[in-house]
């Protein structure tokens, strides 16, 4: 089928849902390609645009390219996440630039010059001269940041579940995957009603997935949540669209919370990140267990 065409899948309206999505995967190419397999059949399955966002150490791996041309060929996008995954907080402005640039190589040549960049850890700069510098380099390099704002913390799920499927423990594995599908369900609903406080109403959403193990096994299921609660799947550009987006982004902080505590924190409206639920203790402290 012509890129074109299934392009075109993927922005078809929907009259009767309102709440819309744009998906984002970090930390492309996957380990292997039944990971890349399943996320893709389920995105086509549900004509949900995303984009991936790249490693370009992980592209060396056996058939790192081809995992993301698949990308390419199914009408989806790539995004530059840096060359090696490094922490911004742990080094200079001029480190951090060299591994955008770096960043750069498979993504252009695949799906030409990338124009959003996703940072690290959601790690933008632990101090305001950094924070500042770093920005106006990627604003000078032609990139717009990938925000997110539903974050369902899936590497920590994905941490415990590699370590029982390691161990054979089906029946953590599969009481994990319950678990894990109520938990993104409840923050799915959490970040809708916190970016009411903020701006007074639902905005376009940006949801932050990693391409492990544990998301191609329930990426139908995750699809269907989203589906269940009437949201449409656009593209970033859509999502991003939206005037939220044009917050100015001041926020100078080492950690990576969502863009909704960021948006809070500029506009002074307090918000009470308690009432955020966390992953079960069991799940947390599984894979220190002996």
């Amino acid at each position: 089928m012509p890129r074109l065409l299934l392009s075109l899948l993927f922005v078809i309206p929907c009259v009767a849902q309102t709440r819309t999505v744009a998906l984002t995967f970090d930390d492309l190419p996957p380990e292997d390609e039944t990971i890349n397999k399943r996320i893709l059949d389920a995105l086509v399955k549900h004509r949900a645009w995303a984009i991936a966002f790249v490693n370009e150490t992980k592209v060396a791996a056996p058939s790192g390219e081809e995992m993301l041309r698949d990308w390419v060929i199914r009408g989806l996008d790539l995004g530059n996440h840096t060359y090696s995954h490094r922490d911004l907080n742990q080094m200079t402005v001029d480190e951090f630039k060299d591994e955008v640039i770096r960043g750069e190589k498979t993504v252009a040549q695949l799906a030409g010059k990338p124009k959003y960049f996703r940072f690290p850890f959601n790690h933008s700069g632990d101090t305001k001269e950094k924070h500042d510098a770093v920005a106006s380099f990627l604003a000078e390099r032609g990139y717009r940041v990938a925000t997110c704002t539903i974050d369902n913390e899936d590497y920590r799920y994905s941490h415990a579940y590699d370590a029982m499927r390691s161990r054979k423990d089906e029946a953590a594995a599969a009481r994990l995957r319950v678990e894990y599908l109520a938990y993104t369900a409840t923050e799915i609903d959490y970040y809708a009603q916190l970016h009411v406080r903020v701006f007074g109403r639902e905005i376009p959403h940006v949801m932050l997935l990693h391409s492990n193990r544990l998301n191609a096994e329930l990426i139908d299921q995750l699809l269907q949540i989203f589906e269940d609660k009437q949201y449409r799947f656009v593209t970033l550009d859509a999502a991003q669209s939206d005037a939220v987006y044009k917050t100015p982004d001041t926020y100078v902080t080492k950690f990576g919370p969502m863009w909704g505590y960021r948006w809070a924190a500029e506009l002074g409206i307090k918000v009470n990140g308690s009432l955020e639920s966390e992953p079960s203790a069991w799940i947390l402290n599984y894979a220190d267990q002996k």
